[in-house]
């Protein structure tokens, strides 16, 4: 074994805000010897992240509650709860909550790290927190500026 079991009760958890969302961490990399990376994330209406793609990692989605939108480069996806998705390593992406309820899915990336950029822009939460801040513009500039040192190209209109 090169790594304990990590076992996350429901509650437990390191919670990060970023563009709105909430991001409970279910495994780092730090904990799966970098094989992969899990989290919960609490996405409100309107919110998601913009379109993105990834040049390290493999991305599935795991949709729990409510429903999700997901765009893989022109295809529109409604998403119900149990749907699941993976979107391989280079897929222009993005997933956006277009209902009026909130959503709930597990994320996982393989190998880990990206986490790591989520540590870095995002904002610590109380543990219990299911709500997060809207982005301000130094949110959204921060994101921008760390995204390429994790490998991940951001397609923002105007940038």
């Amino acid at each position: 074994m090169d790594h304990p079991a990590v076992i996350r009760k429901p509650h437990e958890g390191r919670r990060i805000g970023i563009v709105g969302d909430v991001y409970r961490f279910l495994a780092t990399g730090a904990e799966t010897a970098g094989k992969y990376a899990s989290f919960e994330a609490i996405v409100p209406p309107g919110s998601g992240p913009p379109p993105h793609i990834h040049s390290r990692e493999e991305e599935s989605f795991l949709v729990l509650e409510g429903e999700m939108t997901f765009y893989l480069g022109e295809e529109r996806i409604v998403a119900e709860a149990g749907t699941f998705l993976n979107m391989p390593i280079g897929s222009l992406h993005r997933f956006k909550n277009e209902s009026e309820k909130m959503a709930r899915m597990i994320i996982s990336v393989a190998p880990a790290g990206i986490e790591e950029m989520f540590f870095e822009v995002g904002q610590p939460l109380a543990d219990d927190a299911t709500t997060a801040p809207p982005p301000s513009e130094a949110d959204i500039h921060k994101l921008l500026e760390a995204a390429p040192r994790y490998g991940v190209e951001i397609k923002v209109p105007g940038h």
